[in-house]
């Protein structure tokens, strides 16, 4: 992204640019990738700016950190499991992880990412960074518990970012994850009370792998859920949260 791109869609001079630029640098510093798929995520990003004018994709005070923030956040998810090439990111929102996935895994044969969005206009804007970057997603406008109930095609892994506490995403995850699915999610800084909570009602096999971009957060890798009795929690948890998956 050029610093005259970057300050057209912020609508501000060369210091948000300059600063947007360096962010950049950063993040793929962390996490690098090829040349292309740097260029995907520049028109990925330059397009979310511009729909963030009237949309609300991702929170105002992040703008200027998008690449540390939430780019390289969602990069470092495929040097876990450099072999999947089927994923679903559930309550895509603004594309994180699951359009940055897209554009990384563009040139790998048989790749696809399925992104699930109720919100029509994010899903609408999910479609077009689909379009401007080239990347292998599929939009899926469908409340969370309806696309994973209907859904029957083959899946390496699932994931969600800021979309649920864990005890209600594992009632969305752990049909997945029956299936052979590993589950990648982004969590912070409350993943130990998460974890207690969830335990009340599943077996979980998880493993933590820390955070490249923030000291206090995690990603957990889930490779096996059960339910420690009969319950309803797919379906208990699914109206709280995605009545408040309008995140990212």
């Amino acid at each position: 992204m050029t610093r005259a791109a970057a300050s057209k869609s912020f609508g501000s001079g060369p210091p948000v640019a300059d600063a947007l630029a360096r962010d950049r640098e950063a993040a793929l510093a962390l996490t690098p990738v090829s040349r292309e798929t740097a260029t995907r995520l520049d028109r990925y990003l330059a397009l979310l700016m511009e729909w963030q004018r009237k949309t609300n994709l991702v929170a105002p005070s992040t703008l200027d950190s998008l690449w540390t923030r939430h780019v390289a956040d969602s990069l470092q998810l495929t040097r876990l499991t450099p072999q999947a090439q089927i994923w679903v990111d559930l309550g895509s929102g603004g594309g994180f992880p699951g359009v940055v996935l897209a554009c990384a895994l563009a040139e790998t044969p048989g790749a696809t990412v399925h992104l699930v969005e109720r919100n029509a206009k994010k899903a609408a804007f999910l479609r077009e960074a689909a379009r401007v970057t080239g990347a292998p997603a599929l939009v899926h406008r469908a409340d969370i518990g309806d696309f994973v109930d209907s859904f029957a095609g083959p899946v390496d892994c699932v994931t969600a970012r800021a979309l649920a506490p864990l005890k209600v995403l594992a009632g969305f995850i752990a049909p997945l994850i029956r299936r052979g699915a590993r589950g990648l999610i982004l969590k912070g800084q409350d993943i130990e009370a998460e974890l207690t909570e969830a335990a009340k009602c599943w077996k979980i096999q998880a493993v933590r792998h820390p955070s490249l971009t923030d000291a206090d957060a995690c990603i957990l890798e889930i490779l096996q859920l059960e339910a420690i009795a009969a319950q309803s929690s797919n379906q208990a948890g699914r109206t709280a949260a995605e009545s408040g998956h309008d995140r990212k």
